[in-house]
């Protein structure tokens, strides 16, 4: 039998996919797309995605050896920055395998533990972790959209 750790890994692995796939396809020129009136460019939506999964992997899992500054949530709005399409990709790979190799560390009662964040208020690391789940394929789905009606 799985541990409940390793099924939360599945689970979010493949929830993942939802955003992972979608990058395959991009070009640099993809990353500056917006949906108007909406502010956020493609490139912004993938800088957020792991800007928040890094500061889960810190604030929520407890990892210490993460260092960020996630400046899409300190600006709270797409600068224009995020237009370089290789190093977007690096910081995905980053962020999934900071993510991911702190969830590992997790025991079956961990995931029962509460955490308090400014943003959420107080949780389990359980119902924490279907937030971040959650964050990214939302996300993901506007960078679906973005890409399908913006030419």
């Amino acid at each position: 039998m799985k541990s409940k750790t390793a099924i939360l890994l599945e689970l979010w692995s493949e929830a993942r996919t939802r955003f992972s796939n979608q990058l395959q396809n991009l070009t640099e020129a993809d990353l500056t797309k917006k949906l108007s009136p909406s502010p956020n460019s493609i490139g912004f939506l993938i800088r957020h995605i792991c800007d928040v999964e890094l500061l889960f992997a810190k604030n929520v899992f407890g990892d210490s050896t993460v260092k960020i500054i996630a400046k899409t949530v300190i600006d709270k709005k797409d600068t224009g920055e995020w237009t370089n399409l290789a190093d977007l990709k690096a910081y995905v790979k980053q962020s999934f395998t900071t993510l991911k190799a702190i969830i590992e560390k997790q025991d079956d009662e961990d995931w029962e533990t509460s955490v308090t964040t400014q943003e959420f208020g107080t949780k389990t690391k359980a119902e924490a972790f279907g937030r971040v789940v959650s964050h990214t394929t939302y996300h993901a789905g506007q960078i679906a959209i973005i890409n399908k009606y913006v030419h």
